[in-house]
């Protein structure tokens, strides 16, 4: 099937050799008249782009009589521009203000474009994705649309069913810091126990945010602790939301899941819907409020009948349901011609509901009387998620200066349904309130920015201040969700226990940072950028971190760039100060297990240091080819990151072991683990290919992708204390040490072919998933008929590489409306299978490569008024 895609793919670039081009020409001046040497012209949705000479003029061959151009000059605004079949278009560029300068990630200066930049910088325009794709939430987009970000839903994972993890290069979920229009966003209070995927992490919900209130999604893969502080050292992700004013845009989804594996022969489920609105209106001359409202539902998949009966763990495996609503905000007011107040943000609400692994009828934490036949614990959750910034911005001496205010809300409340809690025996209630945990944050900025465009070819300084302060908190649930009444029995409701006062935790912590970053063209083709940041914790003490870029143009088509860079991550307050007791399965059968934080009475017993900061050292080395003759582009870009004392959650220690053995039995808990430096370093190594041409074809146009993402990681030796020396591998054994070789497939390969003609466009999408392994509840444990250890291949669960399909096709009936049909993973591929016994999740899938739910099928209706 691949063969003829490609066979096809050859053809048609074959036959766009005989399609007629039309010739654009045209001068580009400022205000005065005077020609812009260098100018960018550029065809818009394609990369078919040209720059003026030494007079300001530009020659372009176009697909279409009814082009648009995009003309751009640092430190003028952009014009956009229909040809409307003229063959000659001149552009008058005016000089850009404070309000109309565009600010990309990865530079300080208000006029670089992201291909201007030295590190590597994907630009994802989100109407265009949405158009073309079934995903309806932010972490599924970029999973396709990125092939360095990857983001899997889990299950059986108890919070982190309820927030998918996401990461860039493989690394942590904790170690990508997101943005919101160039300003801190805050994470989730979240920190992810199970699964394959962050495991021991923290990380930001990007799902909170509604896709329909977002213009761009700005990712930068590099290192850049220095330029924007802890938590960047994988990369940024700058969401740049709407400002569109005059229109009412509404979208309207839904969406299903072919049911291959459900034991009721069912033949869809998971259905999906999802609505929103957009609408601008004018606040004086070049003010807006934009305001987006996104309600999406999410049902329950179900996979678990996939192997005999014998070994099925779980009655109910697959999607949780998710009900999510949110109303999010843009907003700038001019109070002169130089200064501007904004504010942004918005409300998120997202009630879950996630099935826990099914208490069996016979099992000793049913009560028979209450569930005959058993019961499967559903883990429900409440999640509150507030956010909002506000700030001023105006020029004062040639100086760009910036003031604002963020804070940003995250809350978890947990309930258990469908449970009991054994000890109470028929007095037990099914349901409870299991408690939670909240974070907080809030961050004040001030920066200053100057470009002098006399000094050498252009230079940009810029340097300022933050001070950010946070707040953990962690609440009781109600007696019966935690407490044991009858010590011959268990406590707790089933699936979750709650919250005891003794979890209760309210810590606080705050930090001042400083930074400084020089960007210089130092010719018209040498480019370098160094940044500074000085941050001191109140909890840790002071970090100091630079980092140094460079991009040189060998000739006008060809570009190498560089850098090389310090970074750090500060531990968050959730792995610091988290404590819980929880149910986990261990080959089948319920333990309870204490988490303990680093605090604890466990973790000085066994001599556990108090936690520090991760530091980083990163490089990338890439090269950009972007012919002006034709409509091609390539970058490659390498890189290496090195993080040392990566902080994870270490193995469980059982009850039997002589350190600690007799402190766990009198905590009635038969296991025990908690967060630590453990990991002396990681190192990943890996490389970004993003191959785009386009060119017209008959009367439209066919553009093709290929981007690719190819890392290799490497662990270092275990931290431990002097008391478990010796004890390495129940410290960080191979399992805890598979789940992060894990973070990411090893590979991942997007091959797109785009076809627009007049109203209609067609999407032929082909994503391929490198080999992951990880290690199950076999490692360490007997076999029966040998009496010794399981080894190779026994305790190892592979997932061969996978090729997902997908399809979409598009048409637009009028400039208001707009229909999308497709399928994602339309050839109902799913990951090799595992004895859902041994597995993490219960299942006969981790979440790993493409997810385990098999084809998607979905509509969408585009209105536009």
């Amino acid at each position: 099937m691949t063969k003829i895609y490609y066979a096809l793919f050859f053809i048609l670039l074959s036959l766009s050799t005989f399609a007629q081009k039309m010739k654009v020409t045209g001068r580009v001046t400022d205000e005065k008249g005077e020609a812009l040497i260098g100018a960018s012209v550029v065809e818009k949705g394609t990369s078919n782009g040209t720059s003026t000479d030494g007079n300001g003029i530009y020659t372009l061959a176009v697909g279409y009589s009814n082009a648009t151009l995009i003309v751009t000059y640092v430190g003028y605004n952009k014009i956009e521009k229909e040809i409307n079949g003229q063959e000659t278009q001149n552009f008058t560029l005016t000089d850009a203000t404070v309000l109309s300068q565009v600010t990309v990630v990865g530079s300080r200066n208000l006029n670089r474009s992201s291909t201007d930049t030295p590190a590597p910088i994907d630009v994802i325009n989100i109407q265009e994705v949405t158009t073309k794709q079934g995903q309806l939430d932010v972490n599924q987009l970029l999973q396709f649309a990125a092939p360095s970000f990857n983001s899997n839903r889990q299950t059986g994972s108890d919070g982190a069913d309820h927030v998918d993890p996401a990461s860039l290069r493989g690394l942590g979920p904790d170690q990508t810091l997101v943005l919101i229009n160039g300003k801190r966003r805050h994470q989730s209070a979240l920190v992810n126990l199970f699964g394959s995927r962050g495991r021991g992490n923290t990380g930001t919900d990007l799902n909170a945010i509604p896709a329909a209130a977002i213009e761009r999604i700005e990712i930068l893969r590099d290192g850049a602790a220095a330029q924007y502080g802890s938590d960047a050292i994988a990369g940024v992700i700058n969401i740049v939301l709407k400002e569109t004013v005059n229109q009412l845009t509404a979208n309207v989804n839904a969406g299903m899941y072919s049911a291959k594996y459900r034991y009721d022969n069912k033949k869809f489920d998971g259905q999906n819907y999802n609505v929103n609105l957009n609408y601008g209106v004018k606040i004086a001359k070049t003010g807006f409020l934009n305001v987006t409202a996104d309600y999406n539902f999410r049902d329950h998949t179900n996979r678990a009948n996939t192997s005999p009966i014998d070994e099925i763990s779980r009655r109910q495996y697959g999607d949780p349901q998710m009900k999510n609503t949110a109303i999010y905000y843009n907003a700038k007011i001019p109070l002169g011609k130089n200064i501007q107040v904004y504010s942004f943000g918005g409300h998120n609400t997202r009630n879950g509901d996630a099935y826990a692994w099914t208490r069996f009828a016979d099992d000793v934490k049913n009560i028979p009387a209450i569930y005959p036949n058993g019961f499967d614990p559903i883990i429900a959750s409440k999640i509150t998620d507030n956010a909002a910034t506000i700030g001023i911005r105006g020029v004062w001496k040639q100086w760009d200066i910036d003031l604002s205010n963020t804070y940003g809300f995250n809350r978890f409340h947990f309930s258990v349904k469908n449970s009991l809690n054994t000890s109470l025996g028929l007095q037990s209630p099914t349901s409870f309130d299991a408690g939670g945990f909240q974070l907080g944050q809030n961050v004040t900025n001030l920066n200053f920015t100057r470009n002098y465009k006399s000094v050498l070819s252009g230079l940009n300084v810029a340097f300022g201040g933050e001070y950010r302060m946070e707040r953990y908190k962690i609440f009781a649930g109600e007696e019966a969700s935690y407490k044991t009444y009858d010590q011959n029995f268990a406590g707790g409701s089933q699936g979750f226990p709650g919250f005891s006062p003794v979890d209760v935790t309210n810590h606080g912590r705050s930090n001042v940072a400083a930074y400084l970053d020089v960007e210089a063209d130092i010719t018209k083709k040498l480019l370098v950028d160094a940044a500074a940041r000085f941050e001191n914790y109140s909890d840790f003490g002071s970090t100091l971190n630079g980092k140094l870029g460079a991009r040189y143009k060998l000739t006008d088509d060809i570009a190498i760039r560089g850098s090389v860079s310090t970074g750090f991550r500060a531990p968050s307050l959730a792995q610091k100060y988290f404590n819980s007791t929880f149910t986990n399965f261990v080959n089948g059968q319920a333990v309870q297990v204490l988490l303990a934080n680093n605090n604890s009475a466990v973790t000085k017993a066994l001599g556990i240091p108090q936690l520090k900061q991760e530091t980083s050292e990163n490089a990338s080395l890439g090269i950009t080819v972007t012919p002006k003759a034709s409509s091609l582009s390539i970058t490659v870009d390498g890189y290496y990151v090195k993080v040392k004392n990566r902080v994870v959650l270490t193995g469980q220690f059982s009850d039997e072991d002589e350190a600690i053995g007799p402190l766990l039995k009198s905590l009635n808990v038969g296991q025990a683990q908690f967060f630590t430096n453990a990991l002396s370093y990681t190192t990943t190594k890996g490389i970004d290919v993003i191959i785009a041409h386009s060119t017209p074809l008959g009367q439209g146009r066919f553009s093709t992708t290929l981007a690719s993402n190819f890392n290799w990681m490497k662990l270092g030796p275990i931290n431990t204390s002097p008391k478990l020396a010796g004890k390495e591998n129940t410290y960080f054994n191979q399992r805890e040490r598979s789940f992060v070789l894990a973070s990411a497939p090893p590979s991942k390969i997007n091959l797109t072919f785009d076809y627009t003609i007049s109203k209609l466009s067609f999407m032929l999408r082909f994503v391929r998933f490198g080999e992951i392994k990880l290690t199950n509840w076999n490692y360490g444990s007997i076999n029966p008929d040998t009496n010794q250890e399981y080894t190779q291949p026994e305790y190892t669960d592979v997932y061969k590489p996978k090729v997902q399909t997908d399809i979409t096709v598009n048409y637009k009936f009028s400039k208001q409306f707009s229909l999308s049909v497709g399928g994602s993973n339309i050839l109902n591929v799913y990951p090799n299978m595992s004895k859902p016994y041994l597995t993490e999740s219960g299942g006969a899938w981790d979440p790993v490569q493409m997810g385990s739910n098999g084809a998607f099928l979905f509509t969408r209706l585009g209105l536009r008024f």
